[in-house]
């Protein structure tokens, strides 16, 4: 009898389990990622990342967790045409910037989201670093921005914090990111 009674538990406390949380699978296709650099100028360049396999759990239909990969070979260079464009997405693609040939994904691990703030761990070129962003509910999903610094990733190339005396050639740390999740 106390066998069936502890089984009659589990079964009860998975259903219920289900019940308050879900999974659900980020719709690649319907949302977008994307991202914007700058110079010292003020001026810079932006593009977009395509995210690779993402799920989410979801209580009471809000996000209280995730994983997210994100597709670094899809970089592109949005604001140029031609072979401005084309040379951008290779240098940005390169040792100089993000290494994509070695280090092709990138990910966010969610680990909370309070008063629709998200606080997790981002990890570029095998690099980790906490990270808080902003993380709305919208009808047709959510939206979230997050900005992070790329010298803590080892993104070097023109940065102030590795290169002195570099001028209006100066890029900004600060990368900002945007993103439009849609789930299936």
């Amino acid at each position: 009898m106390k066998n069936l009674n502890k089984l009659f538990l589990i079964v009860f406390s998975l259903i219920m389990t289900t019940s308050l949380y879900s999974q659900n699978k980020l719709n690649i296709s319907e949302s977008s990622l994307n991202w914007e650099g700058k110079k010292v100028t003020g001026s810079g360049h932006n593009g977009s990342l395509q995210f690779g396999d993402s799920n989410v759990l979801m209580e009471n239909g809000k996000i209280i967790s995730g994983v997210f990969s994100v597709d670094m070979t899809s970089l592109t260079c949005d604001d140029l045409t031609g072979k401005g464009k084309k040379s951008l997405e290779n240098h940005l693609k390169s040792d100089d910037f993000f290494a994509v040939d070695k280090h092709n994904v990138a990910s966010l691990i969610i680990e909370k989201v309070v008063n629709n703030t998200a606080s997790g761990i981002l990890t570029i070129k095998n690099i980790s670093h906490p990270v808080s962003f902003s993380l709305l509910k919208s009808n047709e999903g959510y939206t979230a921005d997050l900005v992070f610094d790329r010298s803590k990733y080892d993104v070097k190339y023109a940065s102030g914090s590795f290169f002195k005396n570099l001028g209006d050639k100066l890029i900004l740390n600060e990368i900002e990111l945007s993103a439009n999740l849609k789930f299936n």
